[in-house]
C-alpha cells in the first residue's frame, strides 16, 4: 500500500500529519505537485514534481497508483478515478470518498460551477478547522491500522 498526495492544494498541517503517520507505520508516501515541495529526509517519503498544467498532477497519480492505495485529495474528479481503479480516496478535511457518495458529490460540484458561471457568488470552502484536522488524522490512523492488520493476516 502506498499513500499518494495531490499536494498542490494540500494544507501544510495535513502534510505534517501524513509525514508523521508514514514514518510511524513505514508506509511509502509520495507528494505529487507542479512545484518543488519540502519533504523530510526519509527513505519512504518523496515528492514528484510534474509540469504545470490542468490535471497534470492528477493524471500522474492515476497513472502510478495501484488498487488498495490511498490518495489524499479534495479534487472530486480525481477521487472518482481513484475509486474506479480500486483505490481509496480521503479528503484533507477527513471525508472519505466512495462509490456510494462520489456521484452525488460530483453532481453538486457541477451544480455549484453552473451557479458561479451564471454570476451567483457561492463562496469558497471554510478554513480548515481543528475538528477537520482531527477527523483526517483519525480516518488516516484507522485506515493504516486496518492495512497493517490485513498485511499481518496475509503475511
Amino acid at each position: 500500500m502506498h499513500i499518494w498526495v495531490d499536494a498542490d492544494a494540500c494544507p501544510k498541517v495535513i502534510k505534517d500529519i501524513l509525514f508523521r503517520a508514514a514514518t510511524r507505520t513505514g508506509t511509502p508516501l509520495t507528494l505529487v505537485a507542479n512545484q518543488m515541495l519540502y519533504v523530510p529526509p526519509s527513505p519512504i517519503i518523496r515528492s514528484v514534481q510534474v509540469s504545470a498544467g490542468f490535471d497534470v498532477a492528477d493524471n500522474e497519480i492515476v497513472k502510478r497508483l495501484m488498487s488498495g492505495d490511498l490518495v489524499i485529495t479534495s479534487d472530486l474528479p480525481l477521487a472518482a478515478e481513484v475509486i474506479e481503479k480500486g483505490a481509496h480516496a480521503l479528503s484533507h478535511r477527513g471525508e472519505w470518498y466512495s462509490a456510494a457518495n462520489i456521484r452525488p458529490l460530483l453532481n453538486m460540484r457541477d451544480f455549484m460551477d453552473n451557479l458561479r458561471g451564471s454570476g451567483i457568488q457561492t463562496g469558497g470552502p471554510p478554513p480548515l478547522g481543528q475538528s477537520e484536522r482531527q477527523a483526517f488524522g483519525k480516518h488516516l490512523d484507522r485506515f493504516l491500522a486496518s492495512c497493517a492488520r490485513a498485511d499481518h493476516r496475509t503475511g
